[in-house]
Formats: structure tokens, sequence, C-alpha cells
């Protein structure tokens, strides 16, 4: 009797909720065929590139502790938090960012060693690096060869419901994690590559996130800078640094990308700062001539921001709940990064639902005029597709039709693709 009631319960209050049968309708049960003969086809690897990169990631590694333990004084286990604490702290006297609650010990975290780092210090820069390189090795170079099929293919996992942004996951291997910012992060794509007579096409959304945010906020200006092809980056920055357009150089650019995304993920002036290495004040200013010049985000953040602590929930523009009990918090901490939480949700669930609705797009279209064509992977905002060399052309067209055309937005979505041999050689 109890099941029975439950399953009633259940099902009256699946019939209420629109939002998720919309989602569960329109997108998360087409994509289940899609995702699960991605998981079969797999995509072919090189495990010698994996085998030359460990050789040398291993000998760079070892160099660059012998210069941390130089530059230290003193020989010790680099990857220990504890006693990276003692040396950086105790022994070296940088500056401390304190100690954790629970174990006492100093901090010793990313957003430490950077922030270290931007003021100069050499060690904390010199470690951030040593840790990038044996993670590498260990998570991918190293452990990638090991989970290769019997048909010479790595076949990774997709999950729909584990990201609460709606963004998919996998794992066995996790390649959501493959790091894209670094030349050697990117080099690990140099070991994935088509079968033989075939290419590989890449293909990215370009600024999805911001764009979504320009499509919600409404924002005249932001909206304005899209439809007319403008460099979003660049323009920030004019804003920002006030300056003329032309004159912003490649630094205040870099600077102005962090703060566009920044807004996105809800950054405040402190994280502003930490991240730019400037002052909390100059962070504060940067912020607010942000807001200035483009209003329509200032309303969308404080619009969201009070909608949230309401409902304590926000929603993508198709219907993707996602909830924020935290957002009432008594506890500062926590609140904040609810609030930063609710900011973002709405463009990044956003974002990641268009992503899934382009890959059941043009999965269909590859199944009625492309056989031999597959999707391969889907890496945060970027497709990866195998097909013959000689119908390369056609798959570009069908995966740009599939994928900028997938939503009406007030601004267009623009997609960037390259074809090559090997991941790395279509992203070059």
């Amino acid at each position: 009797m109890l099941p029975a009631l439950i399953l009633e319960a259940l099902d009256e209050q699946w019939r209420e909720s629109l939002g998720a049968r919309e989602v569960y309708e329109r997108i998360e049960a087409p994509l289940l065929p899609v995702l699960a003969a991605m998981e079969e086809e797999g995509i072919e690897l090189d495990s010698g590139v994996l085998a030359d990169m460990s050789r040398r990631l291993e000998l760079d590694a070892g160099d660059l502790a012998e210069e941390i333990f130089d530059e230290a004084g003193e020989r010790f286990n680099i990857l220990s938090p504890q006693q990276l604490g003692v040396v950086l702290f105790d022994n070296l006297g940088l500056p401390s960012p304190g100690r954790t609650r629970k174990t006492k010990k100093y901090k010793t975290g990313a957003d430490v060693l950077e922030h270290l780092a931007q003021q100069g210090h050499r060690v904390p820069a010199k470690v951030l690096h040593y840790r990038e390189l044996t993670k590498l090795k260990s998570t991918y170079v190293d452990a990638l060869p090991n989970l290769v099929a019997a048909d010479g293919r790595l076949h990774t996992r997709y999950h729909q419901a584990v990201a609460a942004t709606g963004r998919l996951s996998s794992h066995d291997p996790n390649l959501q994690n493959i790091p894209i910012r670094t030349d050697i992060g990117r080099q690990v794509r140099r070991a994935f590559r088509a079968r033989d007579g075939y290419l590989l096409l890449v293909a990215d959304y370009s600024q999805i996130e911001l764009r979504v945010l320009a499509h919600i906020s409404g924002d005249e200006a932001l909206v304005d800078i899209f439809r007319h092809g403008g460099d979003i980056h660049r323009s920030t920055a004019a804003t920002v640094f006030g300056v003329a357009p032309a004159l912003v150089t490649d630094e205040q650019r870099r600077a102005s990308k962090t703060i566009n995304f920044g807004i996105i993920y809800g950054m405040s002036a402190f994280g502003l700062a930490r991240a730019l290495g400037i002052a909390r004040g100059e962070a504060q200013a940067f912020i607010d001539a942000y807001f200035e010049r483009f209003p329509g985000v200032r309303a969308y953040t404080e619009q969201t921001l009070a909608s949230a602590e309401e409902t304590l929930q926000v929603e993508t523009l198709y219907g993707r709940v996602r909830y924020i009990p935290d957002i009432r918090s008594r506890n500062r901490a926590v609140r904040e990064n609810a609030r930063r939480m609710a900011v973002n949700a709405r463009i990044q669930g956003t974002a990641a639902d268009l992503l899934k609705l382009a890959m059941i797009a043009v999965d269909r279209r590859l199944r009625a005029e492309l056989e031999a064509a597959r999707l391969l992977l889907t890496v945060h905002d970027e497709l990866v597709l195998e097909a013959p060399s000689a119908d390369m052309d056609a798959l570009t067209s069908v995966v740009r039709e599939e994928m900028e055309g997938v939503a009406d937005l007030s601004v267009p979505l623009v997609v960037d693709m390259d074809s090559g041999p090997d991941w790395y050689e279509a992203k070059a």
C-alpha cells in the first residue's frame, strides 16, 4: 500500500512540474541514445604519445623539484600541505593566509599559492607548476593507457544527473577535467586521434555563457556587441580602463576576460582583486564601471538574487531548476557562496541545455545524411566528431547549421571549428 501511495504522490508531482517535464521530454530523454552511442563508439588513443609525454613530465617535474629545494633551502615533500606550509610560512616567512579551523595547519590551496605567486614569490609559483605536472602525469598521462579497451579505443561514461548545473560529467576517464588553458594540458589531447582515413572535427561554442547572459539580461549594450560581432573582452577593457578599444593592451584584455567571467560567477571585489593581483578598491572600481556600462546585467543579478531568496531556486530558460536553500543561511560564507551559485546557475544551466539540444540535433542530421560520421566526445562547450576525410566539408556545414541554429536568442550563437588528425591539431 505504501509504495502505491508514494508512486501516486510522485506521479501527481511530476504532472504538476511542467519545467521538469519539459527538460526531461525535450532534452534528457532524447539525449540518452546519443550518449549511449558515443560511449560505445569511443575514441582512438595513441598510448605511445602518452608514454613519451610521461618520460618528459618525469624529467621536468624532477628538475622543478630541485629548483624548489634550492630556493627553499631544504628538501621536503612538495605535495604535503603540512610540510609545504612550514616551508613557505615558517622558514621563508611569506605572508600567511591563516590556518584551517579543523586541523590548524597552514592553508596551502591553489588560491593561496596563486595569490602569493602574483605578489612575485617564486616558490609558490613553482609549486603550482609542479602540482600541475604531477597531477597531469598521474591522472591522465599514466592512467589513460590502462583504460583503453580491446578495440584500441577509449570509452568514457557520461552522466546526466550529477552536475547540479545540468552539465554532463564523465568518468573512467573524466575527460571534463583535462586542462586546456596550459600548453602541457592541451598536449594530452595529442594522444586522441582519428582512425585511419578519418579526421576529427572539433566544434566549440564561442563565449556561449556571455551570449546567454546578454540574452537573459537583455542588456542593450551587451546585446549590441554580440550582434555586431564585436570583441566583448576588448570592449569591456575599454570601459573598465577608460581607453579607446584600439588602445587596449593584451594585458588589459586578459584582465577584462577575468572580469567578464567573474561577473557570471558572482565574483566579489575581494575575489576579483585576488584574481588580478590588485587592490580591493581598484577591483570594486572595475566592477562599478562594468555595471555602469551594462546596467541590464546588474538588474539581472539583483532580480535573480531577489527571486532566489524568495523561492530558494533558480531556473534556466528551458525550465531546469537548481535549488539553492543556503541562500537564506545565517552563515555569511555559506550564504555568499549560495548567492554566487544563484547568479551563475541560470547562465551555466542554459548553456548546458543548449549544448545538449545541439548534440541531439547534430546526431539526428548525421544519421540522416552522413552515416559514416560520428559524435565521439563532448567536453564542456565543445563537440568532437569523426568522419572520413572526404566528408569533412559536409560535416562542417551540418554541425555549424545545427549548433548555431539550435535556439533563437537575441544574440547569435557562434561556433568555432577546426579539423585535423588528432584532437590537439584540430584545436591548434
